[in-house]
């Protein structure tokens, strides 16, 4: 038995039955780790010894028998976003490369407290800006089914290392996509929550209004596990949502999906869309509609503005957020004492800021700067109004949204990361339900030139329970999750 390649559910059913123990499975996942991540490259830090200490935790849990949650023994991985208690947290940059934090995130704390295993913290674009973790200030991340292609990003890292079996779950964040995208070229499951449904605090925020953590797992089951874990309220999370958090898998019922309306977008479908990739996204519609749902077209008539709404609030917010990292208060301080205030800024942000990162803090600077804030900033907040519209416009009639991830697989590793437009633009149909205020599951559904594709399940806000049970569903009756890569 591969214990690193099990899913959750069946580690704990083991865990549970003495079967196996936490130390075995998380050493595995170690072993697996040296195994495979030299060549993958989805870890920034690997917390070896720490870990086989939670696992020996873990284990005498087990054996007490109790407390005990699904996830107690279960070892994971974090993108390096979320502080994390004497672990280093970079964010894949050089201005946070020997940052160690004393506190952790809300989301490890509940985790903790689960019994989970923490093994490391993975790779990403740097502060999370970029679709395919070239960004990273260390190195970039290989795609587990064919390495001279990218894993997606940010949350790439995140994806590769539960897709090669170096984690049975990982918690990534998604501001744009940076959670689906990756899992959908990975070959993974991965769930962005509604804004609110889990806390932030911890995560080093990108966009503030935009954020959410959510889990990469290799199916809708895991993911409704974790998600149980670390949603729910967080009184130091102003943001964060008093909604009672419910037993997510208790709704997923079974292989059928009778009364269930489906909406298919027609604009998410429009030309640009690789066929290979819109068939296996078609093929999983039809499949869906045999298990019983109910599918129609619908519109979102501002989903075409979605990516210039998107880009310009995340600049704007990104360099409000980023203005922190200034030598002084945080970040890099190299130059020797004495040195200008202004020259220590630039020698700080130019040393410890990746091209990309610049580029976005220049372009949120000029849209907030007098002048340019009610032509460019303040216009996006108010067509942001309007798709968040039309998301609840859709609603009405439909329970969820099924669309492609992505309009291609995979791309190759710099074939995009000179043109800046063309990387931004692989994003076209992710990034809508983050200004949209709505919950979305990537799953598997098929395969293009050897590559994965992925499919979007569309909830209404704190609507994760029943795209969960969706994507349930559809993989209780189709394989497409169980396939693992080449790493393997």
């Amino acid at each position: 038995m591969d214990l690193h390649a099990l899913t959750i559910r069946k580690a704990s059913a083991l865990l549970r039955s003495g079967e196996i123990t936490s130390v075995a499975l998380t050493q595995a996942v170690l072993d697996r780790i040296a195994a495979v991540d030299p060549a993958i490259k989805a870890y920034v830090t690997v917390c070896e010894d720490a870990a086989l200490q939670e696992a020996t935790a873990a284990d005498a849990r087990l054996q007490r028998g109790g407390p005990l949650t699904p996830l107690t023994g279960i070892p994971y991985g974090v993108k390096d976003c979320l502080s994390t208690t004497g672990v280093r947290t970079t964010c894949s940059s050089r201005i946070l490369e020997n940052y160690v934090p004393r506190y952790d995130a809300t989301v490890i704390s509940r985790l903790r407290e689960a019994g989970a295993v923490l093994v490391g913290k993975q790779n990403m674009d740097e502060f999370g800006m970029g679709s395919s973790c070239e960004n990273s200030a260390f190195f970039a991340t290989r795609n587990p089914w064919a390495f001279d292609r990218v894993p997606g990003g940010s949350s790439g890292g995140s994806a590769a290392a539960v897709a090669s079996g170096m984690g049975l779950f990982a918690l990534g964040e998604d501001t744009g996509g940076s959670i689906r995208m990756p899992a959908s070229f990975c070959g993974v499951t991965g769930l962005k929550p509604t804004y609110g449904r889990v806390p932030r605090y911890g995560l080093l925020a990108l966009v503030s209004s935009f954020d959410s953590i959510g889990p990469l797992t290799h199916d809708a089951w895991d993911a409704a596990l974790v998600l149980g874990a670390i949603a729910g309220r967080d009184p130091r999370d102003s943001t964060s949502v008093g909604v009672p958090v419910p037993g997510y898998t208790s709704t997923m019922t079974g292989e059928r999906l009778d009364g269930v309306r489906l909406g298919v977008p027609i604009e998410y479908f429009a030309k640009g869309i690789d066929p290979a990739v819109e068939c296996a996204v078609r093929t999983a519609i039809t499949h869906l509609e045999a298990l019983g749902a109910e599918v129609r077209e619908v519109s979102l008539p501002h989903t075409e503005h979605a990516i210039s709404i998107y880009y310009l609030i995340l600049t704007a917010e990104a360099s409000s957020n980023l203005a922190r990292f200034d030598g002084v208060r945080f970040g890099l301080s190299e130059p020797p004492e004495g040195v200008d205030i202004v020259e220590r800024y630039l020698k700080t942000r130019g040393k410890g800021f990746g091209p990309e990162v610049k580029r976005r803090i220049m372009l949120g600077t000029f849209a907030l700067s007098a002048g340019y804030y009610d032509a460019y900033y303040l216009r996006a907040q108010r067509v942001r109004t309007l798709l968040r519209q039309d998301f609840a416009h859709a609603f009405e009639v439909v329970d969820a949204l099924i669309a492609p991830v992505s309009p291609t697989c995979a791309f190759k590793i710099g074939e995009k990361v000179d043109d800046p437009l063309q990387m931004y633009l692989s994003d076209i149909h992710v990034v809508a339900a983050n200004p949209g205020g709505v919950c979305s599951l990537a799953v598997p559904c098929g395969f293009a030139e050897g590559l994965p594709v992925g499919m979007q399940i569309i909830g209404p806000p704190m609507g994760e329970a029943g795209v969960l049970s969706v994507g349930a569903a559809y993989q209780a009756t189709t394989d497409w999750h169980t396939r693992r890569p080449m790493a393997e």
